[in-house]
């Protein structure tokens, strides 16, 4: 068949070629001009700060600090270099980025990049590739204890995320409905770390471990037209792939075992399926170490007055993610957010039981009994990842303390193991803040904890613990006459008294130049 074949036939391709090149640079020119606005309003923060204490650094004084602080007596000198997408608001293309370096002594490295990430937002949507530190979710960033599954109390974990970070209506312009949250795929970097750590030869060690987090809230409510708005959300993680080594499995130990670490293994990490190699037949569990928490906050806001009420509940793989085995374990929270005084701007209060974890005994059936019992989850521990930590801190909360010595998770045991020591406990912690004049603000931490040990390694009597912070930071416009702009002076006295942390008592001072370039 012969098709005749002119200029004239392409003509409505011609068109269409031209319409699209137009939307392509209608698409491209507003990507330019957010390449053009990301050379201006950056923040540069250059902060020197140490610690010395008589023992080991108190507790508040290493906790919560994204992983960057010592056990030991230290210094450090910490430069930063961040654009929030923040600036670019009101525009539909938005970029950020950010360099955070730090150099000391008495920390685990002498050299570390805490931070080094770029943003990209189109409207509401983000994504964010590299290392960054992510706040913390449906509760107050500095005066609370911190989230159980997504704290903030580890080095950040290097990867790709692609969130929604604020909440975004689904219930159009009256906003009586949101959702926001985020998924994320990354890689641990603290084989050489868990290396170095081990005294003893043979220590298990997980190499190129892959992290997979992903978390999703829903907000009812609107403040603006009614004073009482509703929070609830799923974080969940799953540590997978890499090489275990020295792992526990099949009655022996395995040298060198390979993780799954394919399409399919990125999909049982997202949807908390699979198994791993040592589950054995008729076992299979959930691939790699997963978890997560469910998250509640009731809030109420009355003028200038605003109080909470949140419940965080933790889950070790799917024994206590339902109502199975009862939510007897939990973080039970209240937040008061108070009018402008020279009191307190905000008032929190947590108690945390961890006690429960299914019950005391575990029991996988078997022909003779076939009934399943799944206790003793073991928070934080897996057979063969080296459980909730990167970098020896706790990746949730920094109340797991393992033993006598340890004050927010495995790095500071004095034995050297990186295991949680202590995991089942009851804690009462409460946080205060406030700004008594404008270039002066405080903070105040108190906890209380009374620890079980583990059900494997119970303590013989309960081991207690009393810890204390006091921080005060000042941020003067004139000193003696001379303009202080953009300079932060800050001192903290901490100490922990009891059998589970010891006796110790510390000081930390702080300066720091903050410079916003336009």
């Amino acid at each position: 068949m012969h098709i005749p074949f002119s200029l004239a036939s392409t003509q409505p391709l011609r068109q269409a070629a031209c319409a699209l090149a137009l939307l392509a640079s209608a698409a491209q020119a507003p990507a330019q001009n957010a390449l053009q606005r990301s050379v201006h309003d950056i923040d540069y923060t250059l902060t020197m700060q140490g610690a010395a204490a008589s023992g080991d650094v108190p507790l508040w004084l290493t906790a919560n600090r994204y992983g960057l602080s010592s056990v030991d007596n230290y210094g450090l000198v910490r430069a930063s270099l961040l654009r929030s997408t923040a600036a670019d608001s009101a525009r539909r293309w938005r970029i950020g980025y950010g360099l955070d370096v730090a150099a000391g002594v008495g920390m685990q490295a002498k050299a570390v990049v805490q931070q080094l990430y770029a943003d990209v937002e189109y409207r509401r949507l983000r994504l964010t590739v590299g290392s960054k530190q992510e706040p913390l979710q449906l509760k107050h960033h500095a005066l609370s204890s911190g989230s159980q599954t997504l704290g903030i109390n580890a080095r950040p974990v290097p990867g790709i995320r692609l969130s929604v970070p604020e909440y975004l209506s689904i219930t159009g312009r009256s906003n009586w409905a949101a959702i926001k949250g985020h998924i994320s795929y990354g890689m641990m970097t603290d084989y050489k770390f868990q290396q170095d750590y081990y005294t003893e030869p043979g220590g298990r060690a997980a190499q190129r471990a892959l992290l997979h987090t992903k978390a999703g809230y829903l907000r009812i409510g609107n403040e603006k037209k009614f004073p009482l708005t509703f929070e609830g959300g799923l974080e969940m993680a799953c540590q997978f792939g890499g090489t275990i080594y020295n792992a526990e499995g099949f009655g022996e130990i395995v040298p060198r075992l390979k993780m799954k670490h394919g399409l399919g293994a990125f999909v049982d990490a997202l949807l908390g399926t699979g198994s791993d190699a040592t589950d054995g037949e008729g076992y299979a569990n959930a691939a790699g170490n997963t978890l997560g928490s469910w998250l509640l906050r009731l809030n109420y806001k009355a003028g200038d007055w605003r109080i909470s009420a949140y419940y965080d509940h933790f889950f070790e793989d799917h024994s206590m993610m339902f109502g199975e085995y009862g939510w007897r374990d939990g973080m039970y929270g209240m937040e008061l957010q108070l009018p402008h005084n020279p009191v307190a701007d905000a008032v929190v209060y947590e108690f945390m039981n961890t006690t429960y974890q299914s019950g005391p005994v575990y029991h996988d059936h078997t022909e003779a009994i076939p009934d399943q019992i799944s206790g003793r989850d073991n928070y934080y521990h897996h057979n063969l990842y080296l459980g909730w930590q990167h970098a020896g801190q706790a990746m949730g909360n920094p109340l797991f303390i393992s033993p006598l010595y340890d004050h927010t998770s495995p790095l500071y045991n004095h034995t050297k193991s990186l295991t949680f020591a202590s995991t089942r406990f009851k804690a009462h912690h409460v946080g205060v803040s406030g700004t008594p004049v404008p270039a002066l603000a405080y903070r105040l931490l108190y906890t209380h904890e009374r620890s079980l040990g583990t059900y494997n390694a119970p303590y013989l009597t309960q081991r207690r613990t009393h810890s204390l912070l006091c921080e005060v930071n000042v941020t003067p416009e004139r000193f003696r006459g001379v303009k202080a702009k953009g300079w932060q002076v800050g001192a903290a006295f901490a100490m922990d008294h009891g059998t589970l942390l010891g006796n110790n008592t510390g000081f930390e001072v702080k300066v720091a130049y903050h410079l916003h370039s336009k």
